[in-house]
């Protein structure tokens, strides 16, 4: 029977269970997400766009023209299929896998499905027709030597580079521009007239005209020229270009922006509660420009009090405006060594949706009671007008209560019993924390300060004191409440997700720990209490600062999803974010789910449902790891910078990483990162031990593993590559013989035969820690992100 036919299509009406929610959303609106993805299921079959009308009855040209934007979304957003026969079908997880498409500088790549499933690994002949970070459909193709799922591309959804930057190359009267971004491996070809005022060795920006395909590689034009490279700030120029943030804002946005004042409108206060009479303080780093929370306690008979309140960001930046959608776009502010990105005009960020001292500005207010064990009895959220009452640092509160200065206690006298209070509720709480198991791991973030010309001058190490932890568990805890308020409401919300270890990530751990005479707790599932157990008892070995870098390595990566999957790190069953609107977009939408509640209004009713939620999830954590992924590279950039004339000098330093072709040593005092490859070690054949982090000699039995110290010199620095190679100078580990080592004479051609590792007589060139698929890294220490909360 052919499916153009009518006869499965009927004038029977059928009810949207989101039509309250389309109606809000849009003048005209037509059936939902939900209910076209259910009607095509129901059919059985693929529909063409006229068919899925005709069963919704849409036959005006406004909501014919509507439904097809609707299901180019769909597609866009890979749930939906636009097949050869121009129909609609569904994306069957089973069969077809939509997802994002992650590059790999070595030239194959990944698809991370938008279900949240395992990696699909995609050739570099499938990835001739990809960029990163492209969106795509796959087919699952099989599996690989290594046992992963392999994909084939069925389609490609959505082109997400459209511009690169890097240098331009001219080779025999040949143009190219080889991108800065290496998970983006094809050169991009440059026409003769499309070169502009572009010269060979510049840094420019190239437009991408015409995207790769399986027989032709990317072809672009020049729209920009950056500079040299080793000018003043290129780093963050190139950076913001290579990772596609974006900078500068929209014409309508500046156009929006207009109508904000200087201070709060008098009617914008009306109706919320007023809370300017209460000490609320705002306690921060002393770089910090803009203030999105403030926090005030008052003990009761039962316990105490506390308020946490956070700028009403949501008041400002209303849905289906300018100001929103790029918003949405950025996802969250970038942090770079002496610059940010905002999230959000300057207007807002540092005006209107800042807390600071001695002005009315609107919030909203976590309300939590606390008994004496520190456990939250009961929360709720509020509405209010707010004034702080002063702005504080996370240095002189330490000092005034932890170190009790004098000055400082006598120049803030009127506050010193508010936050005396704050310090008593912290301590207990702090008990609380400690017995549910939430993780608080010891590391070491650093910043980079500068001299002239935007040079580094030294990096230094950043210290943690009780005022930085104070806030920071007040956050939680208000994130935590925010999270548990959602789910007694039945909202669509975004949760911050943070899974325990996977099978494979625990098994490796374990056999770790087995080498070392220890044991983690709890079976199959460990808990968090678990992971603190072990780490509390290797507390003073020689080896502990090892073991707690293992255990760090073992969890996975934090996400956005609307998904309860709770918060392992915290030792949470639900946890959102909701204390940082200014600078990260889950935490507006967590402000407008909570605002919608306070109104009285129904879930159904809500501006997004499930599917959305799914979407925005996974976007706001791709551009979190973009974000961080900028960061990263400019501060790599300005590491190398600062190693070029120290070539030749020789550090202290100790193992971070080992991979299968070398090992990567932090220098001591300096924070900086840098390779030995494996073709500098002792004349000998290593092999990588993946279990236990250890790299070890098959003649001499020498051993570097992670953790252990070692001397090195600076051979090389690759500005271009963001890498810098180390030679061995001392620092052997004591070798352990075994019988194969005992034997007589040169290893025989044979034994060579059967090791990839055999040094070479050339010197290696720099090497990334991503090289042979290596799944041990290391993040190199962050440069300071000023006013950015630890809050998980």
């Amino acid at each position: 029977m052919d499916s153009d036919s009518d006869q499965k299509n009927t004038n029977t009406p059928i009810i949207d269970p989101y039509a309250q929610r389309e109606a809000e959303k849009y003048e005209n609106p037509i059936p939902s997400r939900e209910l076209i993805l259910q009607l095509i299921e129901e059919a059985g079959e693929p529909l063409r766009r006229q068919q899925i009308a005709k069963k919704f009855n849409l036959e005006s040209a406004d909501n014919l023209e509507a439904l097809r934007r609707r299901l180019r979304a769909m597609e866009r957003d890979g749930q939906l299929i636009f097949n050869r026969r121009q129909k609609y079908c569904l994306v069957n997880s089973e069969d077809l896998i939509a997802g994002r498409v992650l590059g790999h500088a070595d030239g194959f790549g990944f698809v991370k499905p938008d279900d949240g499933s395992a990696d699909l690994f995609l050739s570099p002949r499938e990835m001739r027709s990809l960029m990163h970070n492209d969106r795509a459909v796959v087919r699952v193709a099989g599996l690989d030597r290594k046992g992963r799922r392999e994909g084939a591309v069925v389609e490609i959804l959505e082109r997400n580079t459209q511009q690169v930057v890097g240098r331009l190359i001219q080779e025999r009267g040949l143009s190219f521009v080889a991108p800065d971004n290496n998970k983006i491996t094809q050169d991009i070809s440059i026409p003769k007239d499309e070169l502009g005022k572009a010269k060979k060795g510049e840094i420019v920006v190239a437009e991408i005209i015409q995207f790769p395909s399986n027989h032709r590689q990317p072809i672009g034009r020049i729209v920009e020229v950056l500079g040299k490279h080793l000018a003043p700030g290129m780093e963050i120029d190139m950076a913001l270009r290579s990772h596609d943030l974006p900078f500068q804002w929209p014409t309508e946005l500046l156009k929006e922006t207009k109508c904000f004042t200087k201070e709060v409108p008098e009617d914008a206060k009306e109706g919320r509660k007023d809370i300017r009479n209460l000490p609320l303080v705002t306690i921060d780093g002393e770089d910090a420009r803009d203030f999105d929370d403030a926090v005030y306690c008052k003990k009761t008979a039962k316990g105490w009090k506390l308020l946490v309140a956070i700028a009403d960001v949501s008041h400002y930046v209303q849905v289906n405006t300018a100001l929103d959608a790029e918003a949405k776009n950025r996802s969250t502010s970038v942090y770079f060594p002496e610059q940010v990105i905002p999230m959000l005009p300057e207007v807002l960020s540092n005006g209107l949706c800042s807390l600071n001292p001695e002005v009315d500005r609107l919030c909203m207010v976590c309300e939590l009671y606390i008994n004496l064990e520190g456990k939250v009895v009961r929360s709720g959220f509020f509405n209010a007008v707010m004034r702080s009452h002063a702005r504080l640092t996370y240095t002189n509160v330490a000092k005034i209560l932890v170190d009790g200065n004098k000055t400082l206690t006598k120049k803030y006298a009127s506050l010193v019993p508010q936050l005396e209070e704050l310090y008593n509720l912290y301590k207990v709480m702090r008990k609380q924390r400690e017995v549910r198991g939430a993780m608080d791991f010891d590391t070491q973030d650093t910043q980079i300060i500068f001299g002239e010309d935007r040079k580094i001058e030294k990096i230094i190490p950043t210290q943690r004191n009780d005022a930085h932890k104070l806030i920071e568990e007040f956050m939680i805890t208000a994130n935590m409440a925010a999270a548990r308020f959602l789910i007694r409401k039945k909202m669509p919300h975004l949760l911050r997700v943070h899974e325990g270890p996977g099978t494979e990530k625990l098994l490796n751990l374990k056999s770790f720990l087995n080498e070392l005479g220890l044991v983690l707790g709890g079976g199959d599932k460990p808990t968090p209490l678990d992971y603190m157990h072990l780490l509390n008892s290797v507390q003073g070995r020689a080896d502990a600062h090892l073991i707690q870098t293992v255990l760090l390595r073992s969890m996975s990566q934090a996400v956005y999803s609307p998904e309860i999957k709770g918060h392992f790190g915290l030792a949470l069953d639900a946890y959102a974010h909701f204390t940082s609107p200014i600078r990260r977009y889950p935490d507006l939408l967590v402000h407008r789910a909570i605002k919608h509640c306070l109104l009285g209004k129904p879930a159904e009713s809500f501006f997004y449902g499930i599917p959305d939620m799914v979407v925005l999830g996974e976007h706001c954590s791709s551009n979190e790891r973009r974000a961080d992924e900028a960061t990263r590279d400019v501060v790599n950039w300005l590491k190398c910078e600062y190693m070029l004339d120290k070539v030749g000098e020789s550090f202290q330093g100790i193992i971070t990483a080992v991979t299968g072709f070398g090992f990567f040593v932090e220098l001591d005092k300096v924070y900086v990162e840098g390779l030995v490859h494996i073709t500098n070690l002792p004349q000998d054949f290593f092999h990588f031990d993946a279990k236990t982090h250890q790299l070890k000699g098959e003649r001499t039995g020498i051993k570097f593993r992670l953790g252990d110290k070692v001397k090195v010199t600076v051979a090389r620095v690759d500005l271009d590559e963001k890498k810098i190679d180390f030679d061995l100078l001392s620092g052997l580990p004591k070798s352990t013989k075994t019988k194969k080592s005992t034997k007589k004479g040169k290893p025989t051609d044979k034994k060579k035969a059967k090791s990839k590792f055999s040094k070479p007589k050339h010197k290696a060139k720099p090497t990334s820690k991503k090289e042979n698929q290596s799944n041990t890294k290391k993040k190199p220490s962050k440069a300071k992100r000023p006013a950015k909360r630890k809050d998980s």
